[in-house]
């Protein structure tokens, strides 16, 4: 009697390795980010700087004269986000995104690594970070990410549960929030 096929019901899981070269991608096609700050007395703001990375940190140069400057100097927190552009979405509702939860920490002028940064802003963004440089009130900040989220669709989200080690989780649970990032559903 010939045996039937087994049935899984199981979804297959997502290649990780895959999902990281992908969130990897999505984010080098940035040159500014999205940040989320708070003020010490819990006030919120919603900003954006160009940004570098360098040695998987993110690296602002931002001026004092900016909210989101003291919010990040003072509570030496943020987080960032990529999200897809409107017009090459499918549909508003899935807009790729990726989110990270970052602690700040100051760069001081004079030091080796405030110089080599600065020239690849100069580099990267051109003569007006020259003039920038020359300004006492910008402050040169790296974001170190702690954990993330990559979310590519419905029922398509993965947290990141290590920066540094790219360890990446496929997030099944629909409709829950989750710790790494503001949202986890589609």
């Amino acid at each position: 009697m010939p045996q039937e096929p087994t049935r899984t019901d199981a979804p297959s899981s997502p290649d990780l390795d895959a999902i990281h070269a992908e969130l990897s991608r999505f984010r080098a096609g940035f040159s500014t980010l999205l940040m989320a700050t708070c003020a010490s007395d819990g006030e919120p703001d919603a900003s954006y700087a160009p940004y570098l990375e360098v040695g998987g940190d993110f690296y602002v140069f931002v001026s004092e004269l900016s909210t989101h400057t003291a919010n990040l100097i003072e509570t030496g927190r943020v987080s960032v986000l990529f999200i897809e552009d409107e017009a090459s979405a499918a549909h508003a509702f899935v807009r790729r995104r990726l989110t990270f939860r970052c602690r700040v920490e100051e760069i001081a002028r004079g030091k080796d690594v405030y110089d080599s940064v600065l020239d690849l802003f100069e580099t990267r963004f051109g003569g007006l970070v020259a003039t920038l440089r020359a300004l006492s009130d910008f402050h040169l900040l790296r974001l170190r990410p702690e954990r993330g989220l990559y979310v590519k669709g419905f029922g398509k989200a993965f947290a990141i549960d290590d920066v540094q080690l790219a360890r990446i989780r496929h997030i099944r649970e629909s409709g829950r929030r989750d710790d790494a990032g503001s949202d986890s559903t589609g």
